[in-house]
Order: structure tokens, then C-alpha cells, then sequence
């Protein structure tokens, strides 16, 4: 392995040759950020060998599902609708240098990416690397997904979140995923992790990742339910707290019942604010079942959030926004068309 890291790193300077200096404002006055998927082992199992499924989810993709064609068409799209941000969700794409092994069929060298990166910074984009850790999301770990809480994992985790720091060519920040770690989402998983443990694994990553002088962002959602995240959580962390109205219970606190779904995820934005946090409100075009069988759609719920999140959140604090189409960057059709009615949604919601 520490071969294929030497490698690596004698390389990157060839890679990233003849490609120009980035446009971008070191610090852009509002983050108009993307989130596109060049890895989708994140809803699977990686499962040992003889293992067909288990009761809530699936194998894993054994090769990666990527165009080359589609991806091209997305970012010139989001650089003519003036998004700023690029937010890429890694999993199993990339070749990792110190892990070669966590590689599927068709993972991309790290050059590749290295060299994609400079490419994308040099069209005006700040490029965010995103590495799932959540239990429930990190099937692209490979073995090291069902050694939760060892020093092999801790390791692993260390080592790539170092490899995506030199492939992004030292961003300012990792996004570290960490949604949806509840019992409720991962009874049909291999492992879950709560209380103490989910607090001693989250801290570990915010000091792995900002040993490289990166910032952590995260999915807020564990704030939801239980009311010490805001005040536990340090405050150099951005918060990724989303809401896409999968209920239909709309954005008006005021109208709405104590009891209804959507209100904890709504005031979060509020307690986050009020804590201190830097804020990156998501939302997304996808469509829960809820609205799947009201035929209602999901264009508007972005555009709502971003009413939302200028009234209830300082200024100061609030960084910017971010879609999120939850699809991925492989075929035209579908998935394409989701892609790009997401960054028109966000385009026209920042207006």
C-alpha cells in the first residue's frame, strides 16, 4: 500500500501540469454548492463472499457507475448557472492510495481525480470532497465497514480521509456525510452505533480531518432527536442540516401542529443558529413517497428553504446553500434530468 501511495504523490505535480490557477474568490461571499455522487456504494452492504443480501439492503456495485459524457454536461451546466461549489460524494470511485484494495471495477487513479480537480478549480469551482462515515453509509469501506470501533477501522478512516485531502488538493473542507445513524435506518444493517460511542467515533473524525487543517462539514440530522448535538458539537463543524418537506407539512412554524414531522428538522436551523454554527441549508428535488403518491412533485421545496433559512438564520453565519438530487452522474435520461433540474432550482432560488 505505501507504494502505491509514493506513487501517488511523485505524480501529482505531472497531473495537475498545463492546468491554470483557480478563479474562485478564496472565500466566496455565498456558497452555491452541488451535490453530485461519482461513488454510490453508500445504500448498499458489502457483504462477504458467499453472502447473496440481507434483510434491508443490498450488495454493493462491483464496478462504478460513472460517465464521463454526463458529467461533463453537469458541470457546464453548473458553471453557466453560476453555482460556485462542487460537493463530490467519493465512496468506492477513486483508487485510494493507502487502501488499493477498497478499488471495484473501473475505480478512477488518483491521478485521474487529482487532475479533475485542478481542471474544475480552474472553471471558477471550489471542489469539496465528501466521505461518507456514517454507519449505515460507508459499504464503500469495504470489510472495514463491519469493524466499526477497531483500530483497523480507525486506521482505515484516517488513511483515506488523508488520501482525499491530497486528491482534492488540500481543501478547505471534508464533508464527513454522518446522516441517518438510528436504529430506525440501520435495523436491517450490520452495525449501529448510538450514545457515547456515536459522540466518541463523530469526534474522532472532526480531529482526523481537521489534523489536515480542513474544516468537517456534516449532515445535521442527529440533531433532530437528540437536543445535546447542538450544544456537544464544536462549533468549527458546518452544519448541513436539510429539509425537503417530505411530509408536505410546509416551512410556517407557526401554522404548524407541536406534533408534526417536519418540526424538528425545521427548528434545528434556528437551535444551530442560535448556538453559533456556520450554516449550509440542503434541500433537494427528490421526491419522498409521500409526495410520489400525491403526484405533487418537488420543485419548489429549495426555493422555500432559502426563504426559510434568509428570515430564521443570521446572516453572518449563513454560508450559503446546497442541493442535493440524490442521483447519480452515470446515465443520460433520469438521473441526468434530475441533475440538471437541480441546479436550476438552485439557480433560481438564489436569484
Amino acid at each position: 500500500m505505501q507504494i502505491e501511495r509514493r506513487g501517488f504523490l511523485k505524480g501529482m505535480a505531472a497531473a495537475a501540469a498545463g492546468v491554470a490557477m483557480p478563479t474562485f474568490a478564496a472565500k466566496p461571499a455565498e456558497i452555491r454548492a452541488m451535490l453530485f455522487h461519482w461513488g454510490l456504494n453508500q445504500w448498499g452492504e458489502s457483504l462477504p463472499e458467499g453472502v447473496k443480501t440481507i434483510a434491508g439492503g443490498r450488495r454493493c456495485n462491483d464496478k462504478v457507475q460513472f460517465s464521463d459524457e454526463v458529467w461533463k454536461i453537469l458541470v457546464k451546466e453548473s458553471r453557466a448557472k453560476k453555482m460556485n461549489t462542487l460537493v463530490i460524494d467519493l465512496g468506492e470511485f477513486p483508487v485510494y492510495p493507502s487502501h488499493p484494495e477498497l478499488a471495484v471495477k473501473g475505480s478512477r487513479k488518483p491521478e485521474w481525480v487529482l487532475g479533475e480537480v485542478k481542471r474544475l478549480k480552474s472553471l471558477g469551482f471550489e471542489v469539496i470532497p465528501k466521505l461518507n462515515f456514517s454507519a449505515g453509509h460507508d459499504a464503500w469501506l469495504g470489510e472495514y465497514s463491519r469493524m466499526l470501533t477497531t483500530k483497523p477501522y480507525y486506521q482505515t478512516c484516517r488513511d483515506v480521509i488523508r488520501d482525499a485531502y491530497e486528491m482534492f488538493d488540500r481543501p478547505r473542507y471534508l464533508h464527513i456525510g454522518y446522516d441517518e445513524e438510528s436504529f430506525g435506518h440501520q435495523r436491517g444493517f450490520k452495525c449501529v452505533r448510538t450514545d457515547e460511542l456515536w459522540w466518541h467515533d463523530f469526534l474522532f473524525f472532526v480531529n482526523a480531518v481537521e489534523k489536515h487543517g480542513m474544516r468537517v462539514w456534516m449532515w445535521s440530522d442527529y440533531g433532530w432527536r437528540h437536543a445535546e448535538f447542538a450544544e456537544k458539537c464544536p462549533l468549527s463543524v458546518v452544519q448541513n442540516n436539510w429539509y425537503y418537506d417530505e411530509w408536505m407539512e410546509g416551512f410556517d412554524l407557526s401554522k404548524m401542529s407541536p406534533k408534526a414531522k417536519s418540526r424538528p428538522l425545521l427548528e434545528l436551523f434556528e437551535k444551530l443558529d442560535k448556538r453559533g454554527f456556520d450554516q449550509v441549508p440542503c434541500s433537494s428535488n427528490w421526491c419522498s413517497d409521500a409526495r410520489v403518491k400525491a403526484k405533487v412533485g418537488n420543485d419548489e421545496c429549495m426555493a422555500n428553504l432559502v426563504k426559510f433559512c434568509r428570515k430564521h438564520v443570521s446572516p453572518a453565519k449563513l454560508k450559503g446553500f446546497m442541493m442535493a438530487p440524490w442521483t447519480n452522474c452515470a446515465y443520460k435520461g433520469g438521473p441526468l434530468t434530475r441533475n440538471l433540474q437541480g441546479i436550476a432550482q438552485l439557480a433560481a432560488a438564489l436569484r
